[in-house]
């Protein structure tokens, strides 16, 4: 067994229908198997009293979201961030303010758009925030920014049963029937395919699910639609949302390279390990568009994730692991060139000088560090470093 490996202890913070949906107690065997110690976290008692901790995996969306109106919730979050703050040793799968930027669509779709202008390997549709009123104070805007009927409407709030109700525009008059907080994007046709890609470190897979059929562009009469996203691309989704008025062939996927390097930009400007993207592709030119990211997703359709996950946990450990010993060695070598020092300076205590000591103290040149120690920098070090 790896050093790095022996005595951990994985502590994981999930509720019970996540724990259900997952089926969490595989990854938990999985765990043990390979000899780590696995430890379901309880909020309502003491962190320190549960740990240590090697590594925390958390699905808190919830409490975040509670925190900022709900003072127990506020508090209990407060405490779990100081316990990890305070043993920063602790990998967080993922980090608080990472996951909280995905919980708000206003704060992940300026990310994503910006993500746009670092590359073009994907685009974000354009959208426009509605703060506040309804649709119809944002007729302005949504010409200056360039939207496109029919409009796709999605709450502000990423998370939680109520972000999956969204409705479809199809005119100026339809406006009024949505109220702010929420998001007001051009919708793109896309044969009614969806691309759920999702992410665990290093790696992704992707998964077709259902969506929306396609809809003429620009205004029309057509009431607007109300629907759940769940019902609609959901693997066992069954709508007329999602069938397509003609015969079309199915649209291709986005290539494996267009993939890989849009999950890899996103893995940075995120700063996640654990999320899920929604690409699709534009019928009319084949461009691949990002419609939604959300954290620590569901993973259906996903039977390698305990696999994935536990080999990602495991780069983080022995990443964290050499990193330690490169400071071990790196102090070493630090209080190597300290005592060399030292006892040059003690030799020169002992050399004769027929000078008045104050003159020869002051007419003393600075002494150049030992070879041995520039041999131990551009020689030992990067060896030992590389062994380990």
């Amino acid at each position: 067994m790896p050093s790095w490996r022996k005595g951990k202890r994985i502590g994981y913070c999930l509720n019970d229908k996540k724990k259900k949906k997952l089926n969490f107690q595989g990854f938990e065997d999985l765990c043990r198997q390979r000899g780590y110690e696995v430890i379901e976290i309880d909020l309502a008692k003491p962190l320190c009293e549960q740990g240590p901790f090697d590594v925390i995996i958390h699905k808190l969306s919830d409490l975040i979201l509670e925190s900022s109106y709900d003072s127990q919730s506020h508090q209990l979050i407060r405490d779990f961030q100081t316990y990890v703050e305070t043993y920063s040793s602790i990998i967080l799968l993922d980090p608080f303010p990472a996951v909280r930027l995905l919980l708000d669509r206003f704060e992940s779709y300026r990310l994503l758009q910006d993500f746009q202008k670092q590359d073009s390997c994907i685009f974000s549709p354009p959208y426009v925030e509605l703060n506040s009123g309804t649709g119809r104070e944002a007729v302005a805007r949504i010409r200056e920014q360039g939207l496109t009927f029919p409009l796709i409407c999605k709450t502000r709030v990423a998370h939680g049963p109520s972000s999956h109700e969204m409705a479809l525009i199809f005119s100026e008059e339809g406006l009024g029937e949505v109220s702010a907080p929420c998001l007001l994007q051009s919708f793109v046709n896309h044969d009614a395919v969806l691309f759920k890609v999702f992410v665990v470190g290093s790696s992704h897979f992707v998964v077709r699910r259902p969506s929306l059929k396609n809809f003429p562009r620009g205004e029309s009469a057509r009431r607007s639609i109300f629907f759940n996203s769940h019902s609609v691309s959901k693997p066992e989704s069954c709508s007329r949302l999602t069938e397509l008025d003609e015969a079309t062939l199915e649209p291709t996927p986005p290539s494996d390279n267009v993939i890989c390097r849009a999950m890899r930009g996103l893995r940075s400007t995120l700063g996640l390990s654990l999320f899920g993207v929604d690409l699709i592709v534009e019928k009319q030119t084949g461009r691949c568009a990002v419609i939604d990211v959300n954290a620590f997703p569901g993973y259906e359709g996903v039977p390698e994730f305990f696999s994935a996950l536990l080999n990602h946990i495991e780069t983080l450990l022995e990443s964290h692991e050499q990193a330690a010993r490169a400071r071990v060695l790196v102090a070493e070598y630090s209080l190597h060139q300290q005592a060399s020092h030292v006892d040059k300076a003690q030799e020169s205590t002992h050399d004769t000088d027929l000078r008045a000591p104050w003159l020869a103290n002051s007419l003393e040149t600075p002494k150049s560090a030992p070879a041995e120690s520039s041999f131990f920098t551009f020689a030992v070090l990067p060896a030992v470093l590389s062994r380990h």
